[in-house]
């Protein structure tokens, strides 16, 4: 029994280790490769013949700094139009048809009845601009051709009033030159904008146009800066994932994978999509993309401009060049997503519009093969009967039972190795300190007697990504947000609110917040029962005689209560039921091998030896 539970303790270590070493140092998402120099390219469509041509601008010009005011003030200073679906509000900013101004009309920043709903996208002058834009840029063959971009004024409202699914609205600008523009945005019920712009060409000669979409932040937002959560620019071109971290700039393995951008101060990434690709901004539970329909390429630009008042950050979709005769019109339709990272909601849009790793936008991780059916296995049971802390621990019985056949090995072996103790003793003493003599007779032991003493590691060395692919669809996923489990327990993505300073609030104060020196100390239930439930599973075996190990198990469950208290309680739910699970199993499997398994004895000299050490 001592080398199993040594077994046991290096195998839980080490994969903890491991776990912790590569997540921090050596992870990192796939990410593309360098493009090579445009000269080396692949030839354009023949439906863009001006890709040879080349913007008179690199993108649309930045945001002249602005005086940081309150955001209804903002919001007021500016003719709008309404936006109003069944998941969202807000407006859009006749200034450069801006949609800058959108909350989510499901999610609210608390738990608190009267709390605010959930804010995305801001207006340039507030604390934390967000917006989208899209316009025109000329080629440099007409460099000085007026076209709209985030800073036209005079756009007009041509047909619609307040934007919603049933009623789109059509946006027009003349640029006085005998060019007419036209935006039409239309909304679905959920949270999908697709915007059709339009030039019509009275110049009497032809035109050559980028169309422009782009997604813009102001300052370096708040991320939890926590390694298991991607927070910053994200997309996917052709199948390859892109993760960026705001960091000075965009960031991922290294600053080299981006290039000097001169003209604006800062730094500029370029990925040419051929076929499938879309680009925006993640945050935790929110975010927004801006991408082209199915099949059609673009270039994805990943911008950081080093602006004199706060940084910007920019996600941009440059589309191919469009030719347009005179006389005639021409338009290109884009879509921008603004809204949650629903799972549900964004596998809809990646089938129907066809949009390669759409789903992405949630962080799976490196484990992702476990994360998404466990997700997907969760999210189902919670429909079924409503309460996802239920379905947490129903998702603990099928895993228990998935894992119940290796498990039973386990135990049967545990069980051998303990009938197997007394003659273990006896090899032990007779090979005194000849460690050589003492494992070949052990070895030839565990051989005679067909038990393998590190079968017992298996299902723990299961259980560990197990573990962490659940902590990470409770960290990362929406689902998990604020969903209550039973009385005291109103959000499973947050930590046990109760203390037991307080007597899980018998007593008449408040517990120590964060910030205080007693926080660490103040432990809620949930925790305290995963503690007394590992400590019991311990108590099915005696203690080992090493003293190292004795203390290492003794101190284990309690450390473990510390480290896990501030964990979501969803995942301290998960372990305290896998404890309890685990305890039946073992004992009745034990039990029916012919084992004495002395619990209760177990309990009581534990606290004999605490009580004549103390003595």
């Amino acid at each position: 029994m001592d080398d199993q539970n040594k077994n046991m303790i290096l195998a839980a270590a080490l994969s903890f280790a491991v776990i912790a070493i590569w997540s921090i140092f050596f992870y990192q998402p796939p990410v593309r490769k360098p493009q090579p120099p445009a000269q080396t390219q692949a030839p354009a469509r023949t439906e863009a013949p001006a890709r040879t041509e080349a913007p008179a601008v690199e993108s649309p010009a930045a945001l002249p700094p602005e005086p940081v005011k309150d955001r209804a003030e903002v919001l007021a200073q500016s003719k709008r139009i309404g936006i109003d679906t069944p998941r969202l509000f807000g407006t859009i900013s006749l200034k450069g048809g801006r949609i800058d101004d959108l909350s989510l009309k499901d999610y609210r920043v608390s738990l608190e009845p009267d709390s605010e709903n959930v804010v995305l996208f801001s207006p340039s002058g507030t604390k934390e601009p967000y917006f989208a834009a899209f316009g025109w840029l000329a080629t440099n063959r007409n460099p000085d051709l007026a076209t709209p971009d985030p800073n036209t004024t005079r756009w007009r409202v041509e047909d619609g009033g307040k934007l919603t699914p049933q009623n789109p609205v059509t946006l027009v600008w003349d640029n006085g030159a005998g060019l007419t523009f036209r935006r039409k945005i239309e909304v679905d019920d959920n949270y999908l904008f697709t915007v059709t712009q339009s030039v019509t060409n009275a110049t009497g000669a032809e035109v050559t146009l980028f169309p422009d979409g782009f997604i813009t932040r102001l300052g370096t937002p708040k991320t939890i800066g926590f390694f298991i959560l991607h927070e910053g620019a994200v997309g996917a071109a052709d199948g390859v994932s892109e993760e960026f971290t705001y960091h000075g700039g965009f960031r991922t393995t290294g600053m080299d994978e981006f290039d000097p951008d001169p003209a604006e101060g800062g730094q500029v990434r370029k990925i040419e999509v051929e076929d499938n690709g879309w680009l925006g901004f993640t945050d935790k539970y929110w975010a927004s993309a801006v991408f082209p329909p199915s099949g059609q390429k673009f270039t994805a630009l990943y911008k950081y401009i080093a602006r004199p008042d706060r940084p910007e950050y920019r996600t941009e979709m440059r589309r191919p060049a469009v030719t347009i005769p005179a006389g005639q019109t021409a338009s290109v339709t884009s879509h921008l997503f603004a809204g949650a990272k629903e799972v549900s909601t964004l596998e809809h849009y990646r089938d129907t519009l066809g949009i390669d790793r759409f789903d992405y936008m949630v962080d799976w991780g490196w484990f992702y093969f476990l994360t998404r059916p466990i997700f997907k296995v969760l999210h189902w049971l919670y429909l079924q009967i409503g309460n996802m802390g239920f379905a947490i621990i129903l998702l603990t019985f099928i895993i228990k039972a998935l894992l119940f056949p290796l498990a039973y090995k386990s135990y049967v072996s545990m069980s051998k190795m303990k009938k197997l103790q007394p003659e273990m003793q006896k090899i032990k003493e007779r090979a005194g300190d000849d460690r050589t003599k003492l494992q070949q007779e052990m070895m030839a032991l565990y051989k005679k007697e067909k038990v393998n003493p590190a079968s017992g590691c298996l299902p723990i060395l299961l259980q560990i990504p197990i573990f962490f692919s659940l902590y990470k669809v409770i960290f990362v996923t929406l689902e998990l947000r604020q969903a209550p489990f039973i009385g005291w327990i109103r959000d499973l993505s947050a930590p046990d609110p109760t203390s037991i300073l307080n007597l899980f609030g018998l007593l008449p104060w408040d517990a120590p917040g964060p910030g205080s020196a007693l926080h660490i100390f103040s432990i809620g239930f949930f925790p305290i029962l995963m503690g007394i439930t590992m400590w019991m599973q311990q108590k099915l075996n005696p203690a080992p005689a090493d003293p190292t190990q004795k203390m290492i198990f003794a101190w284990m469950p309690w450390v473990f209560m510390f480290m896990l208290g501030r964990f979501a309680s969803g995942l301290v739910i998960y372990w305290c039921a896998n404890n309890i699970l685990t305890f039946i199993q073992q004992y009745t499997i034990m039990r029916l091998q012919g084992v004495d398994v002395d619990f209760f004895g177990n309990v009581r000299r534990s606290f004999r030896r605490k009580k004549k050490k103390d003595a």
